[in-house]
């Protein structure tokens, strides 16, 4: 007998949740790709897909993940060469600078650790040096998914804006579009990447990379878009293959419809209060849990955690036991910890909570009772009242 049996929760961040009307909508066979309805429908996925964004400007989908995506951001913005800033607060800010630089792209990096934001003060400092304006473009993380940082953008484009310097302001938002509130032409994004698996409740596939007028401006100068990577015939397409330059990820437009009628149908703003309802309760929870043992929040400020992934701190080999023995147990899979050990990738003494996409109080409430179960048949110390925090929390 196991207490694991029934349906399972896959509580990590990303791949995350998806909804029975996504998967029932790609439950069919092939579509025609040449007309029909789903050429019909790809206008409205666009102008939907903006509408998360919060954006009036252009949108190109590719058949990736997020690091085609990062590449697709700098292939079309930049040329070998030039030089960019990355403020990291996470494994994700370092592998986009990573990637950056084996496209021949210098790329000067701040690291801000793995507990804090950036700092703007100190971002304004390294900016205000570059006096010739040899920075093309800030590489951010909104939401670093290893830390569980959220950052502020706004503040970043009020510090480019107060010293007059015309990098690009590059955000990945694959943690965050969705989840956290992100705006991207009333904070002044450039460009934003994103991608269906986390906050968009379809299956990982398709990335995104929203741009505008001031971004597309530097594609007529960058050297290092293929025919591929051009984000042009993507944006503006004149026939169905090119939104994604070939045989179309079928299956994926019409989960995302799917995906997206559910978003719009609740409303955007109420989709961003859900998620921090619900990641406040999860603060709550690993709070009381915090005050009888080891396991502490890694971001202190609640203005800085993430509404859509929370990663916490728990000791040496607990972490592990906790979710093996969690996914063993209660049909409740934990995210493991990333980029929080110096020099390795899985980081032990960690993991992480997501909450992201199609999430509501019971799936979450559900969740911490299975952590609190844990620990209480792993024996490891703990603080009482934690499924009562959060529930006063949802009440409140």
């Amino acid at each position: 007998m196991s207490l694991s049996n029934g349906r399972s929760y896959l509580a990590i961040p990303g791949p995350s949740v998806m909804p029975d009307a996504v998967l029932q909508a790609m439950h069919r066979a092939a579509p025609n790709i040449y007309s029909g309805e789903l050429p019909d429908m790809m206008p409205g996925i666009v102008a939907d897909l903006k509408r998360v964004a919060r954006t009036e400007h252009s949108v190109a989908i590719y058949i990736g993940n997020g690091h085609a995506v990062w590449e697709a951001a700098l292939a079309n913005t930049l040329s070998r060469g030039d030089r960019v800033l990355m403020p990291g607060t996470g494994s994700f800010g370092h592998g986009w600078a990573d990637l950056a630089e084996r496209l021949h792209i210098t790329v000067d990096r701040i690291d801000f650790g793995k507990h804090q934001p950036v700092n703007l003060d100190t971002l304004r400092g390294a900016l205000a040096k570059d006096t010739e304006h040899t920075i093309k473009a800030i590489l951010a993380v909104h939401t670093d998914t290893s830390t569980s940082i959220k950052n502020d953008i706004k503040g970043m484009r009020a510090v480019l804006d107060d010293l007059n310097h015309p990098a690009l302001l590059m955000v990945d938002c694959m943690a965050s579009l969705g989840c956290d509130p992100f705006e991207m032409d009333a904070w002044g994004a450039d460009v934003m990447t994103a991608g269906s698996q986390k906050g968009l409740m379809t299956p990982p596939g398709l990335g995104f990379v929203f741009f505008n007028d001031r971004a597309d401006l530097a594609r007529e100068t960058a050297d290092l878009a293929s025919s591929y990577w051009d984000w042009r015939p993507r944006a503006n397409p004149e026939f169905f293959y090119q939104f994604s330059c070939g045989t179309a990820p079928t299956h994926h437009f019409y989960g995302l419809r799917a995906a997206l009628d559910i978003i719009h149908g609740e409303g955007i703003e109420n989709v961003w209060t859900r998620h921090h309802r619900l990641a406040q309760s999860v603060w709550a929870a690993a709070e009381a849990w915090g005050k009888g043992g080891s396991m502490a929040l890694n971001v202190s400020d609640p203005v800085y955690r993430s509404h859509s992934v929370t990663t916490l701190s728990l000791g040496g080999s607990t972490a592990d036991d906790l979710q093996n023995w969690i996914t063993e147990n209660t049909g409740v899979t934990l995210g493991i910890g990333l980029g929080m050990a110096e020099g390795r990738h899985v980081s032990p003494g960690h993991f992480r909570i997501g909450h992201m996409g199609h999430v509501n109080a019971h799936m979450v409430l559900g969740m911490l009772g299975s952590i609190d179960l844990a620990l209480k048949a792993l024996g490891v110390d703990h603080g009482a009242g934690a499924v009562e925090a959060a529930t006063r929390s949802l009440a409140g």
